[in-house]
């Protein structure tokens, strides 16, 4: 059966060669957060901080966190849950499940969500910043490398 998420849900899974806890660090601390996913996104108290290119500072909360399987925040009100497994040889098997996604954000959410994915995975695999830095070439402009 194809890989097909219900309504008002984002599924997508990518697959690592590195390790959970390495995988889990990309997601759960500000220097892990900061090589791939926002500019900056220093957590205080539970409140992650997401400073990126043309957008208000805007915060998330973190819902739950298991070291090295599970990091589930809200964000831009939906509830994302990142799953970790051992993929058996070495890497890391992460689903990412976005809940209460509204009909009207799902294409953008779902592409974006696969822009964060592969710049971690890029980030994370191979020490790579896939984004550009670049206030001029923004992904309010099109820019996917943003």
């Amino acid at each position: 059966m194809p890989f097909q998420p219900e309504p008002g849900m984002i599924r997508w899974k990518m697959h690592f060669i590195s390790s959970p806890a390495k995988v889990f660090a990309a997601l759960a601390t500000d220097a892990g957060r900061a090589r791939f996913w926002a500019e900056s996104a220093p957590e205080n108290r539970g409140m992650i901080s997401f400073h990126m290119l043309n957008y208000a500072p805007f915060a998330g909360r973190v819902l739950a966190r298991e070291e090295p399987w599970l990091f589930v925040l809200a964000y831009f009100g939906t509830i994302v849950k990142f799953s970790l497994q051992p993929d058996g040889a070495g890497g890391t098997e992460l689903l990412l499940v976005a809940t209460e996604v509204t009909e009207s954000a799902r294409m953008e959410m779902a592409a974006g969500w696969v822009s964060v994915l592969m710049a971690m995975k890029a980030a994370v695999d191979h020490g790579v910043d896939l984004r550009n830095h670049d206030a001029n070439r923004s992904w309010l402009d099109g820019y996917a490398d943003n």
